[in-house]
């Protein structure tokens, strides 16, 4: 084989040609993703959005849209959903990011790193004051509202509207467990959202928060929250895991884990443990999941219409729940006579902690010597049970 053929070999064989000799029945997708990918990479590392995770879904979208690699094969999990393979063919035939989406698929890792976030959260401002439970369940506004607008949209079927709709939640890992169950191949650009909204809380909720209350109302003082004892804080999650998974079973798997990694965090013998599900464990489970989640941004799947409407349905999920949350803290401030700061509502969605330091800035912003982050974790956290419980409804209603 002389120079000139091993040139053109190599030429054949390289990514360039196949984008080039197919730019007409795909090619242009995937210079289009490696664009996305290469925009969401700048958004991660230099504007800061969810970078922990942003920048790995960015580069699994790049890795995937690169001809020839052979990383990720949509046409396989098009089969396995189709149940013409199982996992023992992907495991045989995949590439790597295949291998790393079967995680995705069983949902293991959005558990994984729903344990890690059990052990990081400190469930004593709920238990100190448990109507913050009712402000978490008002801040699932938004959950329901963008189903019904999705279902009655005509663009989405039930199940892919109550993907779309657990983008209200504020939880991204909440958001990939449903929808890798509900429809996996929304993941792409439903991850996106709900991550890419998750960092711009600041920018999207106090805008709300100062239309929906008043100037008075921000000023709100409200007083010392009770302690709260070290046994109370370990029989909170055995009791929340036995009633949850009794009453919605689809639910246990995220219920379970967050509150296994609350009780590794408080019963005190288990610290070993819980530094490492906090630390090592999350870490490499973010890796893996971030990257095979990216991995599912084909262009086929992503550069469609459906796209721009999930894109537009999130963000007015996001607003719902913040306003519905926001609600609640109204309803429970007239309740309590002027006792209750409204704005610790709109914390009620489950981004720990953004959304509980939103709150407490724009009460800082109203009165200086306003410190309402304490009393805002409790709607905070409990927005985390919260939309783990919504999306288990969801899972339980259209799951089959």
């Amino acid at each position: 084989m002389n120079i000139g053929e091993i040139l053109l070999k190599l030429w054949n064989d390289s990514g360039f040609a196949a984008i080039s000799s197919g730019f007409m029945d795909g090619g242009w997708q995937n210079l289009a993703m490696i664009a996305i990918a290469c925009c969401l990479l700048y958004l991660g590392i230099v504007k800061k959005f969810e970078p922990l995770l942003l920048v790995g879904i960015a580069f699994g979208c790049l890795l995937s849209n690169l001809p020839g690699t052979g990383l990720y094969h949509q046409e396989l999990w098009d089969s396995f959903m189709a149940g013409e393979l199982g996992f023992g063919t992907i495991l045989h035939d995949g590439g790597l990011l295949d291998i790393f989406y079967i995680g995705v698929k069983t949902s293991l890792y959005p558990c994984l790193i729903f344990m890690g976030v059990g052990a990081m959260t400190d469930f004593g401002p709920l238990l100190s004051n448990p109507k913050s439970l009712l402000l978490g369940a008002a801040a699932q506004l938004g959950v329901f509202a963008a189903f019904f607008a999705a279902s009655a949209s005509g663009f989405f079927t039930a199940m892919e509207a109550a993907a779309i709709g657990i983008i209200g939640g504020a939880d991204g890992p909440t958001a990939i467990f449903l929808t890798s169950q509900l429809a996996p191949h929304l993941l792409g650009p439903i991850a996106v959202a709900a991550y890419s909204y998750m960092a711009l809380i600041p920018l999207i909720q106090p805008p709300f928060m100062k239309l929906l209350t008043t100037p008075k109302q921000r000023q709100i003082k409200m007083v010392q929250t009770r302690n709260v004892s070290k046994a109370e804080k370990i029989i909170f999650p055995i009791v929340v895991t036995i009633f949850v998974a009794l009453l919605l079973p689809d639910t246990a798997p995220l219920i379970g884990c967050l509150m296994f990694g609350n009780l590794l965090r408080e019963s005190g013998v288990t610290d070993r443990l819980s530094d490492t599900v906090q630390n090592a464990l999350m870490n490499i489970v973010t890796i893996l999941l971030s990257t095979a989640v990216g991995a599912t941004m084909v262009g086929s799947n992503f550069l469609t219409a459906q796209t721009l409407l999930i894109v537009v349905l999130g963000v007015c999920a996001f607003i719902l729940s913040t306003c519905g949350g926001l609600l609640g803290g109204l309803i429970m401030c007239w309740a309590t006579k002027g006792k209750v700061n409204p704005l610790i509502g709109s914390a009620g969605v489950s981004a720990v902690p953004m959304a509980a330091r939103v709150a407490n800035k724009e009460g800082q912003k109203a009165n200086p010597s306003n410190f309402l982050l304490m009393h805002a974790m409790g709607p905070n956290v409990a927005g985390v049970i919260g939309s783990a419980i919504a999306a288990g409804f969801l899972l339980s209603v259209f799951g089959g």
